[in-house]
């Protein structure tokens, strides 16, 4: 099995990568692991121009083909997104509005193949489980678009540095054993 862990964070080095970190440590020995961090990729924002509506390509040529690439080769995609202004970062965001061309609400449309499941983990600076689970709608949303079965995910409160990760192991370690079983 084939594993994708994205870093939706434009932060190469926060605790958003060290839940990644954690997350492809543990998978490594049991799964072909790749990671990678949204702000690898040059990402331009949607036109608006719906040519991808009738075409399933977009007009624009950037990295957005580069990552569907990597959605395309794993078998699991975990995307691990902090929280900005309670939501999605905007890079992210980017990314996803970008991928219309696959989206399955129009025809015709791209496609990756089938079978891919999901999981998300979403992790904010503030005490409230409710802006990680706005996060974890907007990515489950964003899967069920392109025909990623939501599988699970994980909600940290109270997570502003990599430091802060450590008190989290143990859940971290848990849902990866969700994952897993």
């Amino acid at each position: 099995m084939k594993v994708l862990v994205m870093n939706c964070s434009p932060v190469r080095n926060g605790a958003t990568a060290e839940i990644v970190n954690i997350v492809c440590e543990c998978l490594k020995e049991r799964y072909e692991i790749r990671s990678i961090c949204i702000d690898d990729f040059d990402i331009r924002f949607c036109k608006g121009c719906r040519s991808c509506h009738n075409t399933a390509k977009c007009i624009q040529h950037d990295d957005v083909d580069k990552v569907i690439e990597h959605y395309e080769w794993a078998d699991i995609i975990v995307s691990v997104s902090p929280s900005y202004w309670a939501d999605i970062p905007g890079q992210f965001k980017a990314f996803i509005d970008r991928c219309t061309p696959w989206c399955n609400t129009h025809e015709p449309h791209a496609t990756i193949s089938s079978g891919k499941k999901g999981y998300s983990i979403a992790l904010r600076t503030g005490p409230s489980m409710r802006e990680c689970n706005r996060i974890i709608e907007s990515i489950e949303h964003f899967y069920g678009h392109m025909e990623i079965e939501c599988c699970g995910s994980l909600g940290l409160c109270s997570v502003e540095y990599k430091e802060d990760v450590e008190q989290k192991k143990n859940e971290i370690l848990e849902f990866i054993e969700f994952m897993t079983a």
